[in-house]
């Protein structure tokens, strides 16, 4: 039995209903930008819709409007809302109280190294061992190979630092 207004399309899930076309009993949305925005700015900028976060935006929209993308296009507007992005949930811990560094008495008293490596190959050597005095800037620089173990490392630092 055939409604009045109500035409049947083949395939089931889509019906048009006094010219608004309805797929699975939700109204198609036409390919129009500003149409669709217009529809997910109402389920989200106004007091009912709380500016809700991405999925229960979907959900909202989802419930009485379909096409194609649109939980791509709802997550593009929710990123993209001021209001959100000023309020969202920041899970990291806060900044501590900066402290200052410590004063520097004597010279190699604070330093850092460091290795260059994947060099081209240069009298037997690939890689460059480069220790710095945090005081005085004071650099050297040791060729050494990339192969290096811990021993080895301990005598090229007493012997060139």
């Amino acid at each position: 039995m055939k409604q009045a207004g109500v035409k049947m399309l083949r395939d089931e899930e889509w019906r048009e209903v006094d010219s608004v076309m309805y797929k699975e009993g939700k109204v198609y949305v036409l390919k129009d930008e500003k149409l669709r925005a217009e529809i997910i700015r109402l389920h989200h900028d106004t007091p009912i819709g709380e500016h809700r976060r991405q999925w229960k935006m979907v959900e909202l929209v989802t419930r009485n409007f379909w096409w194609l993308r649109e939980t791509k296009e709802v997550k593009r507007y929710v990123e993209g809302c001021d209001a959100c992005q000023c309020n969202k949930n920041h899970t990291e811990q806060p900044a501590g109280k900066l402290m200052p560094n410590s004063i520097l008495e004597k010279p190699w008293t604070y330093i850092s190294a460091d290795f260059i490596t994947k060099l081209p190959l240069a009298q037997g050597y690939d890689s460059i061992l480069v220790v710095v005095d945090r005081l005085m800037k004071m650099v050297h620089f040791t060729p050494t190979t990339e192969k290096m173990s811990a021993e080895e490392l301990a005598r090229l630092f007493r012997d060139n630092v």
